[in-house]
């Protein structure tokens, strides 16, 4: 026997037979899968709790959705797309992307629809799943592609049941509700509500947002790509990489600027807002309502091309009194005025640092992931929990989420994971997790960056934990590709 055959057969004998649980198939679960099959895995389940994939994508509809990252960016390295429709492509494209990139790599069958993951319990070197559905699963390694846009936040307003018209969340679109010549109201003014009004106004009689705080704009236009263009991707999809490339060339600068609120980018970008707010406001009364008293980036950055024409139409009105309560006939502002409206709609985002809550979690030693959470979310990279071994997060806390394609960003997790799970199929060890010392270091050294970037400028946002730090890579986005390019395994627990 050759010494090649020799070390294939000793290869062969050590490798273990992994079986996994992928919890969510949306942008990430679906990546997640195309990769194991690609690693030579095939024994996997992706349980999700709806009855279709596509995670955010899937669950919202409502008019004017996008992305705010273009689409030649929003989409997997592996499966560049010659066909999107415009520069930020709606929603129901990027949701058809991801389904058609899920039916090519047949990964459909490995998904479990409609079934939600209730629980995750490690016991003696496995983790034991069982969810709504009554289904029992034992597996050894979990990846938890949950997302943070799926769980709705609604607003604590007094009265809130008592509207006599159609209200819902924006993440629950009624589509059996007429909007033409309606009389609607939108809470909230991040992304969803800026592109929901863009969407309707000229459809509805009336359109009412209730502003609690205002947003920097970035101007971006939407053009479509013409069939020439289209063609050319088709063509020779080389023209596609190298427009990935200088999307992500600025990009990349985006990212330098906003963790050195300093620097010399960030004042571009601050520049860039305001000359969009003072050019595209004719109405001095509506652009100083318009006008955020906080740094641009300090919130995520609103992009838009067409916002501030839209909230200009006549049949538009910017509310900014604060509101007192919600009444069978309307909205009722702490000044006393009824807005009187046919349609609420509650466009107040999501609990985003539910991460992969509600479901339960219990490692090593009985340990939940509520009490390794009791003071906030914390993860090594954002992907690796001490004591809760095999267990891996996908943009799990204290990731890159600001304004950067989370495509991307889980290309490179789910990389990186992959060679976590390399060291157990090759027998090196049965279980692995981050140690408890690495994640304090990796905390202190990302509180301390996070205290230079602009979103800890002195505004109220999403980004902030409950001690006001912001809860996002506080470093160059280089450095996280850096990061995720091999593990440091001295950061690691290694056990059997």
């Amino acid at each position: 026997m050759s010494n090649q055959s020799l070390l294939v057969s000793t290869s062969s004998k050590t490798r273990r037979g992994l079986r996994f649980a992928i919890i969510g198939a949306g942008m990430a679960g679906v990546l997640t899968a195309v990769k194991l099959k690609e690693a030579g895995f095939s024994d996997f389940t992706v349980y999700e709790k709806n009855d279709h994939l596509g995670g955010t994508w899937w669950e919202n509809t409502y008019p004017g959705l996008s992305c705010d990252v273009p689409s030649h960016l929003y989409c997997y390295s592996f499966a560049l797309n010659p066909e999107w429709s415009h520069t930020f492509s709606p929603g129901a494209e990027i949701q058809s992307y991801f389904e058609r990139v899920a039916r090519d790599s047949e990964i459909i069958p490995f998904i479990h629809f409609g079934d939600e993951v209730m629980s995750c319990t490690f016991e003696n070197g496995r983790w034991q799943l069982s969810t709504a559905g009554g289904h029992r699963d034992q597996v050894d390694v979990v990846i938890a592609a949950t997302g943070v846009l799926h769980h709705p936040k609604y607003p604590d307003i007094k009265g809130l049941d008592s509207f006599g018209g159609a209200l819902f969340h924006s993440a629950r679109w009624d589509h059996g509700v007429t909007l033409d010549g309606a009389r609607v109201g939108i809470i909230g003014t991040g992304s969803t509500s800026v592109q929901i009004v863009s969407a309707i106004v000229d459809r509805v009689e009336q359109l009412v947002l209730f502003q609690r705080t205002a947003q920097w704009v970035i101007p971006a236009m939407n053009p479509a790509y013409t069939p020439e263009e289209k063609a050319a991707f088709r063509q020779d999809p080389h023209l596609i990489e190298q427009l990935r490339a200088g999307v992500s060339q600025i990009y990349d600068g985006f990212s330098g600027a906003i963790v050195d609120a300093e620097s010399p980018q960030m004042k571009t970008i601050e520049q860039a807002c305001l000359t969009n707010l003072e050019d595209s406001v004719t109405d001095p009364e509506l652009r100083e309502l318009l006008r955020p008293d906080y740094r641009a980036a300090c919130k995520r950055l609103i992009v838009s091309g067409d916002f501030y024409r839209a909230i200009q139409k006549p049949n538009a009105t910017l509310v900014t009194d604060a509101i007192d309560s919600i009444e069978a006939g309307g909205v009722r502002t702490v000044v006393g005025h009824l807005h009187e409206l046919d349609v609420l709609v509650l466009a107040t985002g999501f609990k985003v640092d539910a991460f992969v809550r509600p479901m339960s979690v219990v490692g090593r030693d009985d340990q939940s992931l509520e009490q390794a959470w009791s003071q906030r979310p914390e993860a090594y990279l954002s992907i690796s929990v001490p004591g809760f071994p095999n267990f891996f997060m996908l943009n799990g806390p204290n990731g890159p989420v600001g304004n950067f394609s989370l495509v991307e960003v889980a290309e490179l997790q789910v990389g990186y994971i992959l060679q976590l799970v390399e060291r157990l199929r090759s027998g090196q060890c049965r279980e692995i997790s981050a140690t408890q010392a690495a994640l304090d270091e990796f905390e202190v050294a990302r509180v301390e960056a996070a205290k230079k970037t602009v979103w800890a400028t002195g505004c109220r946002s999403w980004y902030l934990d409950d001690r006001g730090v912001p809860a996002a890579w506080p470093w160059h986005f280089d450095r996280f590709r850096s990061a995720m390019s091999a593990p440091a395994w001295e950061a690691y627990e290694l056990r059997g």
